[in-house]
């Protein structure tokens, strides 16, 4: 094997071996949010009192970016970048988190009057702080490439939160208050597992700060501070849109309806999950691997877009059954999952575009894109809302979502040559479009027809997703993974030969 081959195989290798630590702390963080949605339901007496839960926790997400100033981007970015100082990173970033928290203080007396702040507000600002402290911690021990203690304090952090929600919802039964807290507590314990485990403490400097280093993160995340608002504006608005625009219809509160979408996002969940284990071994390898950039870049598009489409045929083809789990009541929460599984999707890859602005170090690309979704968003939500309902909001999200997509996708060519292949992009979509609105038109025999499509979809998809599989495989199951690669390699062969 030649020098260039083997380097070749090498990076995608890395790739592979990084996805799978992330899988394990990612997978486990996830797995609880799909466990934890059902528990929800049942643990919540009314629908209302889930959309309150939600809506709070999209205050705090939407304060958030204020308070960290975009500073998560940059540590990752600038931390692995081999010129800086990592204490200085940290520092950098912490004391931004401090200041921006400092700032939110000052700044109660106004922030009081937004809806439901002043019964709540001391709750949503201990989730702010501790959200963005966590946040800082795992992007910074992601930065030093300690992959394995990601992958512990994912699981840690899982547990906890889950024992958290049961102590909270269960046992003293706090409700709204009860979903925060278990939230800020989970976050409590990972933050102090992280400075424990990896001593962070010996990353602040305060002596002899590097005020160029700090400016030089400054001037790429401030640009993320607008793009995180707009990304908040396409997936958190439409949860306000439903709660303000359908107050009264057929007889559900507006936080119900909120309550009923939010939970219409439970199986999307598995496509985000997918995306986000995926996204942090990958804007590791897109920002150390300089070689064949382009080329890089479009292959591993391909396989990744092949994986999503197929999961998303298939929680499309699935929803109706498995939202059986939850309360009876929440039942009706299937309308909204078809075109949310089609906007995560739309969502993953434009989180995979946006390492593209990071290697490049062009932030502001990822502001205006965002920018122009989510003000699309927001005037598609009001009138397919109007027009359509509560499940128009999902409409909503899925076009200003692919909005976002098409202008980065068009970026991504610009910027570094590669290529998303948009016909095969196209197609696929359309396929699952189709897929989608047969399923909410309850079509005689649907199931069978869905069932059909997505087995179609897999069927278009193999090629990509089989090239993640035999990278994957060995990595997993050693020589078993191995000689199952090696035999289907082979009966691949024969069927082409």
């Amino acid at each position: 094997m030649s020098n260039e081959n083997q380097k070749s195989s090498d990076k995608y290798s890395k790739l592979a071996g990084n996805t799978l630590i992330f899988a394990i702390s990612s997978f486990s963080s996830k797995l609880l949010t799909l466990i934890v949605q059902p528990f929800l339901t049942y643990a919540m007496a009314e629908i209302s009192d889930l959309g309150l839960a939600k809506i709070l926790s999209q205050y705090a997400n939407l304060l958030i970016p204020f308070v960290s100033m975009g500073m998560s981007n940059a540590i990752i970015r600038f931390g692995l970048d081999k010129g800086n100082s990592e204490k200085q990173v940290f520092t950098n970033g912490l004391l931004t988190i401090l200041a921006g928290f400092g700032l939110l203080v000052i700044f109660w007396p106004v922030v009081q009057f937004l809806p439901d702040m002043a019964q709540y507000g001391m709750l949503i600002y201990l989730y702010i702080l501790m959200s963005c402290l966590r946040t800082l911690c795992t992007q910074f021990v992601r930065s030093r490439q300690w992959n394995k203690l990601v992958a512990i304090d994912g699981i840690l952090c899982t547990f906890a939160t889950l024992m958290f929600y049961v102590l909270y919802l269960v046992g003293f039964q706090l409700g709204a208050n009860g979903y925060l807290l278990a939230i800020i507590s989970g976050d409590l314990v990972s933050v102090l597992f992280l400075c424990l485990t990896g001593k962070l403490w010996n990353y602040v400097e305060l002596k002899g700060l590097n005020k160029n280093l700090w400016q030089q993160m400054l001037r790429f995340s401030l640009p993320m501070i607008p793009a995180q608002i707009s990304f908040w504006v396409i997936n958190a608005s439409d949860l306000f849109f439903v709660r303000e625009m359908c107050d009264g219809i057929d007889g559900h509160s507006g936080d119900a309806w909120s309550g009923l979408l939010s939970t219409g996002y439970f199986l999307p969940t598995i496509l985000t999950t997918l995306g986000l284990i995926f996204y942090d071994a990958w804007q590791l390898s897109a920002v150390t691997e300089e070689e064949g950039r382009a080329q890089f870049f479009t292959k591993i598009f391909r396989t990744y877009s092949s994986v999503l489409f197929c999961c998303a045929a298939g929680i499309i083809w699935l929803c109706r059954p498995v939202m059986h789990i939850m309360k009876s009541n929440y039942y009706y929460a299937w309308h909204f999952v078809p075109f949310l599984a089609l906007a995560s999707t739309c969502s993953c890859y434009n989180q995979f575009l946006n390492s593209v602005y990071v290697v490049n170090k062009k932030s502001t690309h990822s502001l205006w894109t965002m920018l122009a979704g989510a003000v699309s968003n927001c005037i598609m939500n009001y009138f397919f809302i109007k027009w359509f309902g509560p499940v128009g909001a999902t409409y909503a999200s899925f076009l200003g979502l692919g909005i976002v997509f098409t202008l980065r996708a068009l970026d991504a060519h610009t910027m570094i040559g590669m290529s998303i292949h948009p016909g095969r992009v196209a197609f696929n979509f359309a396929v699952l479009v189709a897929e989608a609105l047969l399923l909410l038109a309850e079509t005689p025999l649907y199931g069978l027809w869905t069932g059909l499509i997505t087995a179609f979809v897999i069927a278009v998809n193999f090629t990509g997703v089989w090239a993640m599989a035999r990278v994957i495989l060995p990595k997993l199951l050693g020589r078993k993974g191995k000689a199952l690669v090696g035999a289907v390699d082979g009966l691949i062969a024969k069927k082409r030969a």
